[in-house]
């Protein structure tokens, strides 16, 4: 076709159902409607994402596939070759979107929903309410996005301590922030002085670490241009004596889910690639000694890649399928881990902590296809 509009995306097909379709759609038009009012969202991709998400939380899904079947003009976008809705794949395929549409999903698509346009991940969304005050004490930056850079000693936010440095502020009383204005948030927050706030926080980090993939661009750019940045809750003026030390933050980052760790070595194995030898070529690599490079271990759904984190240039990347046995070596503070591929190496990694050793253990181990040991 004519500018290849026949590989239009999803979302553009059942924008235009409420058109093209002269059946009664009072649910998928309503939710279709509802779609395209929403302020927080920018592009097809992320509309589609929030359509898709609307319809699982409401059961309606079955609906929207059955009406674009039997809608022509719409069909006309999707190619035959490609497309699950014109070939004998789809009546498993409808009968998976039954079973769905029997199943509860919990989905707070009102309101957490500003990040689909970069990711189907949503991240932890919560509510800061503040009490009438003089000064909330939020120093915000702008940067497509709404970010909590400082907070001001003595203010409102300081002594509550709820949010953290590098927290996106999503919503100030129902007021959406998403592609605002330089300035508008300031202008908000002066508007309501003296009013109680709600504050809708997108969270740069959950409470397990992880840090929301999306974000990790903007919080790199954010530390380019604020070298004196330091991300997470801002240090109490006066802490109690009988206060323990807090330990530091773990590093584990992005996405749900990858972790700034050191890159120790690799080692050939041979032809045997079981957790048998897996801890004989850990000890090996340490043995040698070589000089460690940080990197980010991505943890994808498909594959593990390993990036240095000075250079952005990849040290490694292999597929779950790929990886025989993976396992943490017995030593007193438990950080160091190695994983046995089929290329015949043991890649040897050096963790934060114990703890989140054993996460990216756990979560190679989640390809069944893995063997692991303690």
């Amino acid at each position: 076709p004519v500018l290849n509009l026949v590989h239009r995306d999803y979302w553009q097909c059942f924008e235009q159902l409420p058109r093209k379709d002269t059946c009664g759609l009072c649910t998928v038009a309503w939710a279709v409607e509802q779609t395209k009012t929403c302020r927080k969202l920018i592009s097809a991709q992320g509309r589609g994402r929030y359509l898709l998400r609307l319809a699982l939380s409401r059961k309606t899904l079955p609906q929207f596939v059955t009406h674009v079947l039997h809608t022509p003009r719409v069909l006309e976008w999707y190619s035959e070759t490609f497309s699950i809705l014109r070939n004998e794949e789809f009546l498993p395929f409808m009968s998976l979107l039954l079973v769905l549409s029997q199943m509860e999903f919990k989905l707070d698509m009102e309101q957490n929903c500003s990040f689909l346009d970069e990711s189907w991940l949503l991240p932890v969304c919560e509510i800061y309410e503040v009490v009438p005050c003089r000064q909330v004490g939020m120093v915000l930056y702008l940067n497509g996005r709404v970010f909590l850079l400082d907070m001001v000693s003595g203010g409102q936010a300081h002594v509550d301590q709820f949010i953290s440095r590098g927290d996106v502020i999503d919503e100030i009383n129902g007021i959406c922030l998403r592609n605002s204005r330089n300035g508008q948030a300031g202008v908000v927050l002066s508007r309501l002085k003296g009013c109680f706030l709600s504050i809708r926080v997108v969270r740069w980090r959950a409470r397990d670490g992880t840090v929301y993939r999306p974000l990790v661009k903007l919080l790199r750019a954010l530390r380019i241009e604020n070298p004196w940045l330091q991300l997470g809750p801002a240090p109490c003026q006066q802490p109690a004596a009988n206060d323990q030390r807090t330990p530091p933050p773990t590093q584990c980052l992005v996405e749900g889910i990858a972790y700034i760790v050191q890159f120790l070595g690799d080692k050939n194995i041979g032809v045997f690639g079981t957790k048998k030898v897996l801890p004989h070529a850990i000890s090996h690599v340490l043995q040698q000694n070589q000089p460690s490079k940080e990197v980010l271990l991505d943890l994808q759904e498909t594959h593990v890649t390993c990036t240095e984190s000075s250079s952005n240039l990849m040290v490694c990347q292999h597929h779950y399928p790929d990886i025989s046995c993976v396992g943490r070596y017995p030593q007193p503070d438990y950080t160091i881990l190695g994983f046995c591929v089929t290329n015949f190496n043991c890649v040897v990694l050096k963790a934060a902590s114990s703890k989140e050793c054993d996460d990216i253990i756990c979560r190679i181990t989640g390809f069944r296809h893995t063997e692991w040991f303690v």
